[in-house]
């Protein structure tokens, strides 16, 4: 049996800021790409569609190369050719080069993002306390560091997109190297199934982690719509609704794990869903500048913990392998970005763009009625 401490711990912490810090040194290059191409925003969105249908590709078959060839090699292998992949959409000239480019991109970081959470099940079972919400904690400290960094060598030191990335890349590469040898070489137990298709609890699970998702995916593309269009709000601060969003997401999961062992998963769950509705009700009616903030700041407040609760809860149920049961429910959850954004758009131009929040409020408490099934059957 592989021992499991300090160094595994920390290992997948850097699983998890390469996994959002390679996703933000991607986000800059899409104008860069956009630019180069000379492509228009129908053209563009397929290619960001190849990212999320990449990473949904790759998801329910991560746990199975997890299993075959440890965390250690997946984790690793997908970190290097991610890395050396930005280099390559720094300078692809062709647009249909660029698609199969962005798809495997799309790919490996949904291998990575299966695989690290496969591996922080393992590491939380084997150290016996709560070290979830830290690590998707981790996530989001790579996202504002990489989108940071981006902006501060593009627009202050006049660097190019490639010299930028290529910085990108090296600290990629150096985590990597200096973290690999300590991720775990298991990866769950073999099946003999080849895909993970959601089953039981599992189902519900993954139905909690898709609304929470779509939420997600819904602020970032559409809060600074309803800021500026609706609210009347300077296309200048149009991203400011998603900052006040990822801020509270990434303060909070820094001390997720010490609320759920003193207070209960139960308890962090239903009252941060009780936070985003609260959080919705104020973004809809409210008009008030300060108080629009605090009503982005709640809606991320009570959504940063309830994924990360819901993948521990993997690590203690017996109806799937976790191997195969974290593929099924992040592949059910990240449909929730990658439909839930464009579903918006539709209903919002059917009716309006406060008739979707709305109906955003209304999934939350349905997500609260899935999560206190949920969660009863897990006590």
């Amino acid at each position: 049996m592989e021992q499991i401490g300090d160094w595994q711990k920390h290992s997948t912490r850097a699983a998890f800021f390469i996994s959002g810090f390679a996703s933000a040194s991607w986000a800059p290059l899409v104008p860069v790409l956009r630019e180069r191409l000379f492509i228009e925003e129908d053209l563009l969105g397929i290619l960001l569609l190849c990212i999320g249908i990449g990473s949904l590709a790759t998801m329910p078959i991560a746990g199975i190369l997890a299993t075959k060839f440890g965390c250690r090699k997946v984790i690793t292998g997908a970190s290097i050719l991610t890395a050396f992949l930005l280099l390559i959409i720094c300078k692809v000239q062709n647009y249909w080069m660029a698609i199969p480019i962005v798809l495997i991109f799309g790919g490996l970081i949904g291998c990575i993002d299966v695989t690290m959470n496969i591996q922080a099940v393992i590491v939380e079972k084997a150290v016996q306390h709560q070290i979830m919400s830290g690590m998707h904690a981790m996530y989001s400290v790579g996202g504002f560091i990489g989108a940071g960094l981006f902006g501060v060598w593009v627009g202050v030191l006049n660097w190019s997109p490639f010299q930028s990335t290529l910085i990108s890349v090296a600290i990629i590469l150096s985590i990597i190297f200096k973290f690999s040898k300590h991720l775990i070489s298991g990866g769950g137990k073999k099946s003999g199934k080849l895909l993970a298709i959601p089953r039981g609890i599992i189902f519900f699970m993954g139905l909690v982690a898709l609304i929470s998702y779509l939420i997600e995916g819904a602020v970032m593309d559409w809060g600074g719509v309803l800021l500026t269009i609706n609210k009347g709000f300077d296309i200048s601060m149009a991203g400011t609704g998603f900052a006040m969003f990822s801020a509270a997401m990434l303060l909070i999961r820094f001390v997720g794990d010490s609320l759920v062992e003193k207070i209960g998963a139960k308890i962090v769950v239903l009252v941060g869903c009780v936070f985003s509705f609260a959080g919705f009700m104020i973004v809809i009616f409210s008009s008030a500048k300060i108080i629009l903030f605090a009503g982005f700041f709640l809606i991320g407040l009570g959504c940063a913990n309830v994924v990360p609760i819901f993948f521990s809860l993997i690590g203690k149920q017996k109806i799937m392998p976790v191997n195969l049961a974290i593929p099924a429910v992040s592949t059910l959850g990240y449909s929730g970005i990658l439909i839930g954004p464009a579903l918006i758009g539709f209903i919002a131009k059917a009716t309006s763009l406060y008739f979707s929040f709305g109906l955003l409020a209304i999934l939350i408490l349905l997500e609260i009625f899935i999560a206190n099934y949920v969660l009863g059957k897990m006590s």
